[in-house]
């Protein structure tokens, strides 16, 4: 391994059992060893992280039995070391990535992650506006060009794609990548005219209330029908508007978590539905996993194109137990707009 100078500890916030967010020990400052990578392992000095669902729906669901666990999974920083067998990247890159489930977390000044789940940071936005985006960007394409089967870059695609909860973190970065690189018209949803507003900005073309019954709302802004649907929230309770609106032959994807669907509803129209859950490659270690550094250096591009926006909205402040504690707050609330990110340590 080559690397540069670091220290053995390093600050990190963890939690050590499962409390509600607002007790003081439900997430700790602690100093921590420095983690050694592997060999193909990048070691980054974490600059600036975003908070996602995920986050305190492991600090909920997830107890290490009184062992320091640290969560984040959204990083922007600079390697500072590198395992014997890494290819892609060299001490001083500029990355950013979103890492494993099942490996510690990044809300830590130092972090190591497999050198195919990580990307360049686009050179035109910060370290903060960078966090943003990696979970929810592989989220996004996955969902839409992996299983939903759409072509990135076929502006010939027409038809018309259903965006649930279209300003949140996945919602807003799934409308830019179909209205950027589809010829889809897209239709949002949202409940107040702030995120009305952000996902108009993201590039919805029609926003309906998901507090309202959508099937009449879908009807006057997708008359001829739904060809394909984007479920980040509320997927078992729409099911049945899924069915009566969507086309013959449609698709869902969904990323939102329920106990039970009624997937017999979707039968006499033979739609289709597929999970999306971006962590599937880096813990079942499929031989594609490399396929997540590339989607980051393409919307990297992308970005730096002028094509894709950082959703990021509020920073928070400096990587801390206090401000993550606002975050997942903030996240378990679901009143979050784009993203949240804390940048510095």
């Amino acid at each position: 391994m080559s690397d540069r100078p670091h220290p053995a500890t390093m600050p990190a916030v963890a939690y050590r059992t499962s409390l509600p967010v607002d007790h003081p020990d439900s997430l700790l400052d602690l100093e921590l060893p420095v983690p050694r990578p592997g060999p193909r392992d990048l070691l980054v000095q974490v600059e600036a992280v975003a908070v996602n669902p995920v986050d305190y729906k492991v600090r909920q669901n997830a107890d290490p039995g009184g062992e320091p666990r640290v969560l984040g999974w959204d990083a922007s920083g600079t390697v500072v070391g590198v395992g014997a067998d890494v290819e892609l990247f060299e001490v001083g890159d500029q990355v950013y990535y979103a890492g494993a489930l099942d490996r510690p977390g990044v809300d830590a000044r130092y972090h190591a992650v497999d050198e195919r789940l990580v990307g360049r940071k686009p050179t035109t936005l910060s370290h903060t506006e960078a966090a943003a985006l990696p979970l929810t960007s592989l989220t996004a394409w996955e969902g839409l060009f992996e299983r939903l089967g759409l072509r990135a870059g076929g502006l010939e695609q027409d038809g018309t794609l259903l965006v649930t909860a279209a300003a949140g973190g996945v919602g807003s970065m799934v409308t830019q990548l179909a209205r950027a690189l589809t010829g889809l018209t897209v239709v949002g949803t949202a409940s107040r005219p702030e995120t009305a507003e952000f996902a108009r900005r993201m590039g919805a073309h029609h926003v309906v209330d998901h507090r309202r019954p959508l099937v009449e709302q879908l009807a006057e802004a997708a008359p001829g029908g739904v060809d394909h649907v984007f479920g980040t929230a509320g997927t078992d309770r729409n099911l049945a508007a899924y069915a009566e609106t969507l086309k013959p032959f449609g698709g869902i994807v969904a990323v939102d978590d329920f106990d039970s669907l009624d997937i017999g509803l979707l039968k006499a129209k033979s739609i289709s539905f597929h999970w999306e859950f971006m962590f599937t490659r880096s813990m079942f270690r499929t031989p594609d996993q490399v396929t997540q550094h590339r989607i980051l250096t393409e919307v990297a591009r992308l970005v730096d194109a002028g094509v894709l926006a950082s959703t990021a909205t509020s920073d928070l402040g400096p990587v801390n137990a206090a401000n993550l504690r606002e975050a997942h707050r903030i996240m378990e609330a679901g009143t979050a707009v784009g993203k949240l990110t804390l940048t510095g340590f």
